[in-house]
């Protein structure tokens, strides 16, 4: 293990410049308001803290120093933190990922809880958790501050130590008292926790190379209002805890031009091994509406935007793009890869042949449990049958934990009603055209409500998310069998698990690795993107987190998600499929200059009209065309990668750190 750089203060032109300005490195007058000099249009600092870092890696030399301030503008509370400029700790910082990681404007009624860090060795830091359940990396405080960051917060916004972690606050937090015992995890599914009346403000910050305080003359990209979220859509929760999820995207078309610029400096580097962040730009432009057929803006030629040649030509170069599709794996051919005792002799090439063709749907419950790990390739026969037995057996222990819960023990039991409740609403509204859910009373509803319970009790901490249904509906078609359902769905979010987390950190590494390989493998599109502050790649975030389950009919996600759990050519075909997805609209997208909003809605009308086979062979080659390169963008652990331990420390012992150390 190699041993982290120690960040001496003495030698940080940051802190040195910091200590100039004296008291003015905590810039609060005893009512807890500053106004500053160069105050504009009534915002004043209420609070600033110099040598406020981010680290995005272990290594001291790749610390990010900036300046932490709370900005009151009439009745709204704003938080910024700006990198420094010219000095020498960010010496290595360019202008660019300056931007990128430069926090502009938040508004506290967007900020959903605030958990503060004490570490034995080390300075304090913070965590601000959005109320998307996005969070802000930590920014460690290294001349303290954070108690008076609190208070001044506490003075002008809503705040209140959560009953479960004295260690958390949670912001506008306005249930009632019973409800305020819940965790600060429990994040609402509304995108925003704001009410009353319409604030808006103007604040920013230019850069010196001295690093002198201005209360910003300069806009922000624009007003803001925090009325422009619609109180309506703040919901009773069942799972807040990890519910951004497909309600954050159906959501979306709410969220402000300023909220996505605001979530996009979350898809940045936070791994220690050094990805680059993703690049955001700002850009003015208004909102154009997606023209529909019946539009006459479909026949202004003179609108459109001369679209960039696409190096990577699907149609003109039709041989050197992914083989053709075969026919489905029957049961003859299956037999063949099988030895006298029901051993897979070559997985490999099951894998191969598979991702070519899929599996006949009345073999999928004997292949199935093999491409998703609940079954060894090298596994006999008589192995898989009496594992199932122990498997069945372990099952009914599990599922008898839920159903022994009294109905006094339910009345005592919150986290369990709540879950219980969610399920319940979901699992109704899940794959009911099918006849195999359809109807009331339908028994395999039933299951998938049962199945799910369990889940939530095998893996108490994920519990329950919207969007496990989706995942589990076709594994419950297709097995049929409650035990072996179950296990399978179990193996498969040991893989897709982190989509679920509450931190997001698997989406984020995959929403992260589209962006690096969109720009590695189109990069006229990675321009457009990045000119109309499209770099988040939310419009992604429903095909990433459930597997496509709602782009294709049922029967096509089923062979999609067989050759995607091949894992052949790589097992993150799925992020070449969003690619290939993108590529064979990149005419429309860039010469009709969509923005956020249009490309979130063109892309959710794609639903139902995106040619299964084209796609995947289109994955299939720029997969191979990326190579080692695309394999280099996507970090280490990204989903469905089985997970990885990014902080080294947490693989020794308490013992063996104190030696270190």
């Amino acid at each position: 293990m190699q041993e982290p750089e120690l960040h001496d203060l003495s030698d940080d032109a940051d802190y040195a410049a910091s200590q100039q300005h004296g008291s003015a490195s905590m810039m609060r007058s005893d009512s807890g308001k500053h106004s500053s000099s160069s105050e504009h249009d009534g915002a004043e600092v209420v609070y600033l803290k110099d040598n406020v870092t981010i680290h995005p890696t272990q290594f001291a030399s790749e610390r990010i120093s900036g300046r932490l301030r709370l900005i009151k503008q009439g009745s709204s509370l704003f938080m910024t933190w700006i990198p420094y400029k010219g000095q020498n700790s960010n010496a290595r910082l360019t202008e660019r990922d300056r931007n990128l990681y430069t926090i502009r404007a938040v508004p506290l009624t967007e900020v959903r809880s605030i958990r503060r860090h004490t570490p034995a060795l080390g300075w304090q830091y913070i965590i601000v958790v959005l109320s998307t359940g996005l969070a802000f990396p930590p920014l460690y405080f290294y001349n303290g501050g954070v108690k008076e960051f609190l208070a001044t917060i506490k003075q002008h916004v809503f705040i209140v130590r959560s009953a479960d972690d004295a260690n958390v606050f949670l912001v506008n937090d306005f249930q009632n008292p019973l409800q305020r015992t819940l965790s600060s995890l429990e994040l609402p599914r509304a995108l925003s926790v704001a009410s009353g009346q319409s604030t808006s403000v103007s604040v920013g910050e230019t850069s010196s190379d001295e690093n002198q305080e201005r209360t910003s003359g300069d806009v922000y990209e624009g007003s803001i209002s925090s009325s422009q979220y619609n109180e309506r859509q703040r919901q009773r929760v069942h799972d807040p805890a990890r519910d951004l999820s497909i309600h954050v995207l159906e959501k979306f078309s709410l969220v402000t031009k300023f909220a996505r610029e605001t979530t996009s400096q979350l898809f940045r580097d936070n791994h220690s091994n050094g990805y680059g962040a993703i690049e955001r730009r700002s850009n003015n432009q208004s909102p154009i509406d997606y023209p529909q057929k019946a539009s006459n803006d479909s026949n202004k030629v003179s609108d459109k935007t001369p679209v960039p040649p696409d190096s990577l030509e699907f149609d003109k170069v039709s041989l050197v793009w992914g083989k053709a599709r075969q026919a489905p794996l029957g049961s003859d051919e299956w037999k063949t890869f099988l030895d006298y005792e029901g051993r897979i002799m070559d997985s490999e090439a099951l894998r191969k042949r598979i991702f070519y063709g899929g599996v006949e749907h009345e073999l999928r419950n004997e292949v199935w449990p093999f491409l998703l790990g609940y079954h060894a390739y090298d596994s006999t026969e008589a192995e898989r049958e009496y594992l199932r037995a122990v498997k069945k057996s372990e099952f009914e222990t599990i599922k008898k934990q839920w159903q022994s819960i009294s109905p006094e023990q339910a009345k005592r039991f919150t986290k369990f009603r709540e879950r219980k409740g969610l399920i319940e609403k979901d699992v109704v509204r899940t794959d009911r055209s099918l006849s195999f859910y359809d109807g009331d009373d339908n028994p395999n509803v039933n299951l998938l409500r049962d199945i799910l319970l369990t889940y939530s009790f095998y893996n108490f901490d994920l519990g329950y998310c919207q969007g496990m249904s989706d995942l589990l509906s076709p594994i419950l078609f297709v097995m049929e069998d409650e035990s072996d359902t179950f296990w399978c769905f179990v193996s498969l979010m040991e893989r897709l698990g982190p989509n679920f987390n509450r931190d997001q950190n698997g989406m984020h590494s995959q929403l992260f690795a589209i962006t690096k390989l969109v720009e590695l493998l189109d990069i006229p599109l990675h321009n457009h993107f990045t000119q109309h502050d499209c770099l988040n790649y939310f419009f992604c975030f429903r095909w990433v987190l459930i597997q496509f389950k709602r782009e294709f009919e049922f029967d096509k996600t089923m062979r999609l998600w067989e050759v995607l759990w091949a894992h052949y050519p790589s097992e993150h075909l799925h992020l070449y499929v969003c690619v290939a997805i993108l590529k064979r609209h990149r005419s429309k997208i860039i010469g009709e200059q969509m923005d956020f909003d249009t490309l979130l809605k063109f892309i959710n009308e794609l639903s139902g009209h995106i040619d299964l086979d084209a796609v995947v062979r289109d994955a299939e080659a720029l997969c191979i065309c990326a190579g080692e390169n695309g394999a280099a963008c996507i970090p280490p652990g990204t989903p469905p990668s089985l997970p990885v331990d990014d902080d080294g420390l947490l693989l020794y012992s308490q013992q063996e750190l104190d030696d270190v150390l």
